[in-house]
């Protein structure tokens, strides 16, 4: 995410926070047993662009009195990067294995390479060693809102559970359950960001509606990518959302404007998994470039909440990170 930040300083200071999220991130993974140790150094590879610490760090820089001092950040802001990142973590772990997935970050899931039993234990020991951290950073107010982040996440995944092969699902269920389930956590971690700087209220609220926009449009990139993408490019099993019966935006968009004959063919592919003729159909129809836009519109409101900053090159960074959410390919 670094590319082309054009301000060295503040390259810096994210990659040594993002460093010093990464070293308290395996400290308190580690197990006095090697076999433990194995699973946690493989889930390690998930943790791909840190958007979440990222985000964190960003927005504490950005809302604190010197956006470019790396004193800005205090050891909360690290615990709480890390607790953030283990707890999408588990989400991740726990996932493959409802997806049947065996890819991620081109290698193999856990669940793929231990088995389902293991994969679910070990979402477990990183879920359980999330709180067991977050109860570091001295402040019992984040382990309450962490736990209601939580809650939120596995309510979002239970309803979306119950919507497999919901082929009447609506837009507004397909986005309230992609809000609990993807974009409450990102959220949490600008809100967290803000106020452990010491913002203000108005703009801690509006940080926390920067990132559940950020993650809504995300999550509509993913679902994209898991229909349109290539798997050797986004590095994880594609194809898994419609295995699984999951109704996507892209989907939920192509069936609202078929009708007919059309309508029953879509219908039909989507009863037969074909993937390849519903990417088509997506493609020829314009579904996947209306939801492109519907999640570029989200951005776009997303950084209209960034007005709540003064200038300065982290704000811009922010604003850069919520334009790659729906450029990125992987």
């Amino acid at each position: 995410m670094l590319e082309s930040v054009h301000q060295p300083s503040i390259a810096a200071v994210l990659r040594e926070c993002l460093a010093e999220t990464e070293v308290i991130f395996e400290r308190q993974l580690a197990s006095d047993f090697p076999a433990v140790n194995t699973l946690c150094r493989h889930v390690e590879r998930y943790r791909g662009k840190m958007l979440r610490p990222t985000l964190v760090i960003l927005t504490g820089l950005a809302a604190g009195r010197d956006p470019l001092a790396r004193s800005t950040i205090t050891e909360q802001h690290l615990v709480v990067a890390s607790v953030a990142e283990m707890i999408h973590m588990a989400t991740l772990v726990h996932d493959d294995v409802l997806d049947d997935a065996t890819t991620r970050r081109k290698g193999e899931t856990v669940s793929a390479l231990r088995g389902n039993e293991t994969a679910v234990m070990l979402g477990d020991y990183l879920i359980s060693n999330a709180f067991h951290l977050c109860s570091r950073a001295g402040n019992p107010a984040l382990n309450l809102q962490f736990g209601e982040v939580t809650n939120t996440l596995c309510e979002g995944e239970l309803v979306q559970l119950s919507h497999r092969d919901d082929m009447s699902l609506d837009e507004p269920t397909y986005f309230e359950i992609i809000r609990r389930k993807t974009a409450v956590l990102v959220g949490a971690c600008c809100r967290f960001g803000a106020m452990l700087s010491g913002a203000a209220p108005n703009v801690v609220q509006a940080l926390d509606r920067f990132g559940m926009a950020v993650g809504t449009a995300f999550q509509i990139q993913d679902d994209l990518l898991d229909l349109a993408g290539k798997e050797d490019v986004v590095g994880k099993s594609l194809g898994r959302d419609l295995d699984k019966g999951k109704m996507t935006l892209p989907l939920i968009l192509l069936l609202a404007q078929a009708s007919g004959a059309e309508r029953a063919f879509v219908l039909e592919a989507i009863e037969r998994r074909d993937d390849s003729a519903l990417r088509t159909m997506a493609e020829r129809s314009g579904a996947i470039v209306r939801a492109r836009e519907r999640a570029a519109a989200i951005v776009a409101s997303a950084r209209g909440e960034l007005a709540c900053l003064p200038p300065s090159p982290v704000r811009d960074l922010l604003h850069e990170l919520a334009e790659r959410t729906v450029s990125r390919e992987f």
